[in-house]
């Protein structure tokens, strides 16, 4: 996968996962082809199959049984209060799906992938690096759009309503 370097994209709500407990969204960049959570399972299917099928358990259960629980997810991965954090297969592997929370109601899933027990940081995958600034960064457009009312929240608080697509040249 390319360093995404620019950011046109949309929100994408993944009904498959999406229940009466929160909505899962993903990140579909226009150049891609593919939802940032499609490429996450391309990238990792054949090498982590178990992991990936244990991620997407969990997926289905936050949405349609116990909502975005912060137990599932290690906070603090960007900036405080962008968060974003990182959505585990199981505490004990090191496949990382970065994500945004937005209290148990809503995740954006982006993408992510294995951090070797040789790194402590983030910061020294370039790959894991690139995810995850990708979702600060968007992390950030989202918050504006909410602020200036562009993206507001459903009646339930399950869905996002409003301008879910993010272009680098729209502020040019």
């Amino acid at each position: 996968m390319q360093t995404r370097k620019t950011m046109k994209c949309k929100l994408v709500k993944l009904n498959k996962f999406s229940g009466n407990k929160a909505s899962v969204y993903s990140v579909y960049p226009s150049d891609e082809g593919l939802t940032l959570f499609d490429i996450f399972i391309k990238e990792n299917a054949s090498s982590f199959k178990s992991e990936i099928l244990d991620i997407v358990k969990r997926l289905n259960g936050i949405g349609k049984h116990t909502g975005a629980r912060i137990d599932f997810f290690k906070d603090w991965e960007g900036k405080p209060g962008d968060g974003v954090c990182a959505l585990y297969d199981s505490p004990r592997f090191k496949l990382r799906l970065y994500c945004i929370r937005y209290g148990a109601d809503i995740i954006i899933l982006g993408g992510g992938g294995y951090k070797p027990k040789s790194i402590s940081a983030l910061q020294e995958d370039q790959k894991l690096k690139d995810e995850n600034y990708f979702l600060r960064e968007l992390s950030q457009k989202i918050t504006e759009r909410i602020i200036n009312k562009e993206i507001k929240y459903s009646n339930d608080g399950l869905d996002f309503q409003g301008d879910l697509e993010f272009n680098d040249n729209e502020d040019e």
